[in-house]
């Protein structure tokens, strides 16, 4: 069972910026593909980012691509989201997911099988 944590959220002006985390229990990090989803209030979780286990594919949803960056260090076993140029519109909490290197398709939610709590990210207009 993979335990996934994530911290960095917070209240911010639109406009900054800030750097989610994401620690993951597993010694076999390395092999795991990473995504961060969002949800936010009275909508449905939506894919923001993933990173593959071999760090050769990178996906990001179309409205986050040149503002969010998704990036992951094995030694730390940890996965981050670097978010820029933030808007009120990002408001979300936003979810860790982890899933084997047999799921491809890491764009997708059902791909994942292991979630984190969530960090509420709060962009002031």
């Amino acid at each position: 069972q993979v335990q996934l944590v994530e911290s960095g959220g917070g209240l911010v002006q639109a406009g900054g910026s800030l750097r989610l985390s994401c620690a993951a229990s597993e010694r076999t990090f390395s092999s795991l593909s990473m995504g961060w989803f969002r949800q936010a209030p009275g909508k449905e979780r939506d894919f923001v980012a993933a990173i593959s286990w071999s760090l050769t594919n990178t996906y990001y949803a179309d409205s986050m691509k040149g503002r969010f960056t998704i990036s992951r260090d094995n030694a730390k076993n940890t996965v981050y989201l670097q978010m820029n140029s933030l808007k009120p519109e990002d408001t979300a909490v936003y979810y860790c997911a982890a899933t084997t290197p047999r799921r491809t398709r890491i764009w997708l939610i059902n791909e994942y099988d292991y979630w984190g709590q969530g960090t509420q990210v709060t962009v002031s207009s």
